[in-house]
């Protein structure tokens, strides 16, 4: 199935990460791509290889939700391919009729998910008027005062805005003390993105740059992918005028949606680490939006615990 074109792909794909470009990027950085095409529904997912064993695991994710018959063909390429698992983490709302024991496969819900179950939504079809007014009080502040003290936010979807976007991200990670994806990873990303999905946009004061998103659009969907900030100057709140350009600019693309790509569920405690960006998206009037679970294709059971023990192990070393 790899022999798709963009465009045939595309047509197919509900989301950035099952689209041609996101899969071209993948395999630039040496990871295999596979495809299955069923009733003009894309499944794209990639292999990634267990050192020191001849196993792999299969990821698949953001695809529209399974049928009986795509299961088996994952199941039947998994068990070719020594693969231990093949995880899914489909694009849908929670839907209590995803039932496990519907499927004659050993599918079981997955103690190690990649995506957080719950994001943020914005319905971006409002007026900007009225999305100003569903705003929480002190958000439409801080929007006013970061303008008051002079922010600027410029759209910048270069090359050199990415460097930008990139400097600012990575000393964000050093900070929180964040493992992410190396740079190469974001810059063979943004390489593959840049002429079709993704955009840039930085805060500037002066000539600092204070803050910078990387956000992406897909077919009417407007996606906050990665955002980076700078200890100076914080008390000019650009990270809110940032947003709020993000939200303009997904309008102003044609967007209807904007999925701010991971939230805690609305009763979150204060003291979880995602307190912080989870409350600065719930200011801006968004819904809390309940996903899919993530889900583990099993395809060899014993194997599967032992990499599961594994996978423990090395999140607390990390």
């Amino acid at each position: 199935m790899n022999s798709l074109r963009s465009e045939e792909q595309n047509n197919m794909a509900h989301h950035p990460m099952q689209s041609w470009e996101w899969g071209e990027a993948r395999a630039k950085m040496g990871i295999r791509v596979e495809k299955i095409v069923e009733n003009n529904d894309i499944f794209q997912f990639t292999i990634h290889p267990i050192p020191f064993t001849p196993y792999s695991v299969g990821y698949l994710p953001r695809s529209v939700k399974p049928t009986e018959n795509v299961l088996k063909k994952l199941y039947d390429f998994g068990k070719k391919n020594n693969l231990i698992l093949i995880k899914l983490e489909p694009y849908i709302p929670y839907d209590k009729s995803f039932e496990l024991k519907a499927f004659s496969f050993k599918l079981q819900e997955s103690p190690h998910s990649l995506f957080p179950e719950w994001t943020q939504t914005l319905d971006l079809t409002a007026s900007e008027e009225n999305l100003l007014k569903q705003m929480k009080s002190k958000t439409r502040y801080n929007i006013r005062l970061a303008e008051k003290k002079g922010v600027a936010i410029k759209d910048m979807s270069t090359d050199e805005g990415y460097m930008l976007f990139e400097k600012l991200y990575f000393e964000t990670c050093r900070r929180q003390k964040y493992h992410g994806h190396t740079p190469l990873y974001h810059r063979t990303m943004w390489n593959a993105l840049k002429d079709s999905q993704a955009h840039v946009l930085v805060a500037f004061l002066g000539e600092v740059p204070l803050g910078a998103y990387e956000l992406l659009y897909f077919k009417k969907k407007f996606y906050y992918l990665y955002g980076g900030s700078s200890v100076l100057n914080k008390n000019v709140m650009a990270p809110n005028l940032l947003m709020w350009e993000a939200i303009k600019l997904g309008k102003k693309l044609g967007a209807e949606t904007f999925d701010m790509w991971g939230s805690l569920p609305p009763s979150y405690s204060d003291s979880h680490p995602w307190a912080g960006f989870t409350r600065f998206k719930e200011g801006y009037g968004t819904q809390f939006t309940h996903l899919s679970a993530s889900y583990d294709l099993v395809i060899h059971p014993l194997l599967y615990k032992i990499y599961n023990l594994a996978y423990t192990v090395r999140e607390k070393m990390l």
